[in-house]
């Protein structure tokens, strides 16, 4: 079966979780500090805060922003985590439609931010590809919003316009740390109060006894293990690579596809985390026939994402509506294989089953 993405382990990597292993650190240890501290610099934060998976990355961002009662605009087309993290803080999130790219769409956004005051924009980087950062800054300094910016789908230099922004490194992500996370931004007060709410809340300094610790907010046990920490490291050294080789098969779809519509021209900007076509389908029960078929070619699709708003839990707390341009993309659009161990000939073969099923 060929996913639509998967990790790549090579021997380096094996070999730098069994170092650790073999180590005296296997939770919190020096491999966290220095895993932080390369995906700082390769990023372009000050700061990074690694954590146990994107959703609690999302938490703890949340938990720094948002206040009870607070206004967030966010899209509905992503993970539940992104917006599940604004009513963690009993926060409300103002879903707004999405723009033909799969991102959402920043003049309706500004729309919104006319209407009504809105504490923070938790904007989330869908497939890879990254936001206009002109727009983003307008917004930012005209309307008085924190930004967030998702990222779990995004990896490259920050613009510094974003005051948080969050990563995943589950294995389907351009590197993995087998569950894993992190917080990245420029603000010293942000970093040491993330610090303390990925640890229990705790500090220690040299004033206290040997033995003691100081609970000083309402944390959590989301730390990142050294073991995990020694695989992104590792991974991270291949970051440049594994990312060349998803726009080289970014291209060869935009080549090669004729009966399906990418989501967006080929740019050099996206990341590329997903490959997103579309195509008019008349039901989403000719789009799951379709689904079944390549499955039996051994090829398994996958969509991105269910409107968050629609999911049961969100209706019945009513936040139901649907927008027009995100139940179009519901219907057509569907993500095809991209990952670094995808071969030519597999993609090859992937492009001769859509063109011949979709003929």
């Amino acid at each position: 079966m060929i996913p639509y993405g998967k990790q790549y382990i090579d021997q380096n990597d094996i070999e730098s979780v069994v170092d650790t292993l073999k180590s005296d650190y296997l939770t919190t240890g020096p491999k966290v500090k220095a895993y932080e501290e390369a995906l700082a610099k390769k990023l372009g934060f000050k700061y990074v805060v690694a954590v146990s998976n994107g959703t609690a990355a999302l938490h703890l961002s949340s938990i720094v922003l948002l206040h009870q009662g607070d206004k967030v605009i966010t899209t509905p087309n992503s993970f539940l985590s992104t917006s599940n993290s604004i009513l963690y803080q009993k926060a409300k999130p103002i879903f707004v439609d999405i723009a033909k790219n799969g991102l959402i769409d920043l003049d309706l956004v500004e729309f919104e931010l006319k209407k009504q005051k809105i504490k923070a924009l938790y904007l989330v980087t869908f497939s890879g590809l990254p936001f206009d950062d002109e727009k983003l800054k307008y917004l930012k300094e005209k309307y008085n919003v924190k930004i967030l910016l998702d990222n779990a789908h995004y990896f490259g230099k920050d613009s510094g316009i974003c005051d948080i922004a969050t990563y995943s490194f589950h294995p389907v992500k351009h590197i993995t740390t087998f569950e894993g996370g992190a917080i990245g931004t420029n603000d010293e007060k942000i970093y040491k109060k993330l610090l303390r709410l990925r640890n229990h809340g705790m500090v220690k300094d040299e004033n206290m006894y040997p033995w003691e610790y100081k609970m000083v907010d309402l944390g959590y046990n989301y730390r990142l293990s050294d073991v995990a920490s020694a695989m992104g490291l590792s991974q991270l050294k291949k970051i440049d690579m594994f990312l060349e080789k998803r726009k080289q098969i970014a291209k060869m779809y935009h080549e090669k596809l004729t009966k399906v519509t990418p989501l967006y021209p080929y740019n050099e900007k996206s990341s590329y985390h997903l490959f997103v076509v579309r195509y008019p389908f008349k039901s989403l029960d000719e789009k799951a026939e379709f689904f079944i078929k390549m499955r039996e070619k051994e090829i398994a699709l996958q969509y991105h994402y269910i409107p968050i708003n629609q999911q049961p839990f969100y209706i019945k707390k009513g936040y139901f509506k649907k927008f027009e341009e995100m139940e179009k993309y519901y219907l057509e659009a569907f993500s095809l294989p991209i990952y670094y161990s995808l071969t030519q000939k597999e993609q090859e073969y992937v492009v001769e089953c859509i063109e011949e099923e979709l003929c």
